[in-house]
């Protein structure tokens, strides 16, 4: 699958090309193409430096909680739950506790720390997977949960608006919760069906019905904040978990006896085997994302919504928020600079821009999170990942259009 949407990509990009050469006489596509290419082996350089020295951070504090008893602590209260949603996963096995750190980091915003626990994770289960190259079905779940978005506080969306002048940057924090809702529950969905999965266990409606009670008395509670308020407990309370999280596990640590010192270093060591084996698989999808960018093969996409909405009679104001929908699954960085540039052209209060910086909170860059996840344990096989995974997407932005139109006419 991967091999044949990674062809693809390149494929769609040589046709866009020749389009744009032979039918408009463009013919610089084919310098934009070959400059794209460059500068993408470049980025997945200098993403992979970050990465590295984050994930030797993390992979240090988080030896010392294995070794506290913290994430076996973890794995033991949600093994009921992971044992009917990830059924080759024994109970109490460390990836449980693992899982359940990387889905909280996700959703406070913590990104720092849920990537080098996501991926600590994802070796974890990779342990348990009798194939070194296709991945299983905990894997799958896993991989597409994570790439469904699951921040509850985005904060990053919040920067963005208030940096560009917004009267009330927090106006789209309930229609990106409301869209990344159905973004989970369609990832979560998904993956039952194609997996079988028995979602109407007694044990998985008792967690999944108190965790959405807790989560909606949360939200109610953040609604009825004021924008300065709501905007300021986002950052404190980001950081705050963040650092607590680290006093957390030195306490555990040091009420368990474990040489601090000596078990964060034994764990840091782990960082670069780990952020060495993810950079031919990052080099590889970037450099296949950024050819299709740049040979226009998006543009045309966008247009041809253009075309449809119009001989539907539909409204066409949220194709102008489309650019951030249509390469949020690709780059990160190039969904936010389609978001900039919406709030530049439009205005920040403006229809587009509510509606982009919706999507922009509620959606994943899932090609990104594939290549590093699995890049990192060595998957090539990866079965109906991509397919559940984008599927989840597709229904964050069909969310986001409907509820910023409910909220926003």
């Amino acid at each position: 699958m991967l091999s044949r949407l990674w062809f693809g990509f390149f494929l769609v990009a040589a046709v866009a090309a020749l389009v744009r050469w032979l039918g408009g006489g463009d013919e610089s596509v084919f310098a934009a193409i070959v400059a794209a290419l460059f500068d993408m082996a470049e980025l997945s350089v200098k993403v992979m430096l970050l990465l590295f020295g984050t994930l030797t951070l993390w992979l240090g504090f988080l030896n010392i909680a294995e070794q506290a008893g913290v994430v076996n602590g973890l794995a033991r209260c949600f093994g009921p739950l992971f044992a009917r949603l990830m059924p080759g996963v024994p109970r109490g096995h460390p990836a449980i506790g693992l899982i359940t750190l990387n889905f909280t980091a996700n959703v406070l915003g913590l990104d720092n720390a849920a990537t080098p626990i996501g991926l600590r994770a994802m070796r974890e289960l990779q342990s348990l997977n009798p194939s070194n190259d296709t991945a299983s079905n905990a894997q799958i779940l896993f991989l597409v949960l994570n790439a469904s978005s699951l921040t509850l506080l985005p904060v990053t969306v919040f920067m963005y608006r208030a940096q560009a002048g917004a009267h009330d940057p927090t106006l789209v924090f309930l229609p990106i919760l409301l869209a990344h809702f159905v973004a989970n529950i369609t990832a979560l969905l998904s993956v039952a069906f194609m997996q079988r999965l028995r979602l109407r266990d007694p044990v998985v409606l008792a967690w999944l019905g108190g965790g959405g009670l807790l989560l909606g008395a949360f939200v109610a509670l953040l609604a009825s904040l004021s924008a300065v308020v709501l905007a300021s407990l986002s950052s404190l309370l980001g950081n705050l978990v963040l650092f607590g999280v680290i006093m957390f596990f030195l306490c555990a640590g040091a009420w368990k006896r474990v040489p601090l010192f000596d078990s964060f270093i034994e764990g840091a060591k782990q960082g670069f085997d780990v952020a060495k084996s993810i950079l031919p698989y990052l080099i590889a999808m970037l450099c296949a994302v950024g050819v299709l960018r740049a040979s226009g093969a998006l543009d045309f996409a966008l247009n041809g919504v253009r075309w449809l909405a119009q001989h539907a009679g539909l409204d066409t104001r949220f194709v102008d928020a489309l650019p951030t929908a249509l390469v949020k699954p690709f780059s990160g960085s190039a969904a936010r600079a389609m978001l900039i540039e919406t709030m530049n052209h439009s205005g920040v209060d403006s229809f587009p821009a509510l509606l982009a910086a919706t999507i922009q909170g509620s959606t994943e860059t899932t090609f990104y999170v594939v290549a590093v996840y699995f890049g990192a344990v060595g998957i090539r096989r990866v079965r109906h990942t991509i397919g559940c995974a984008l599927l989840a997407d597709l229904a964050g932005v069909l969310a986001s259009i409907a509820v910023c139109y409910w909220f926003f006419g």
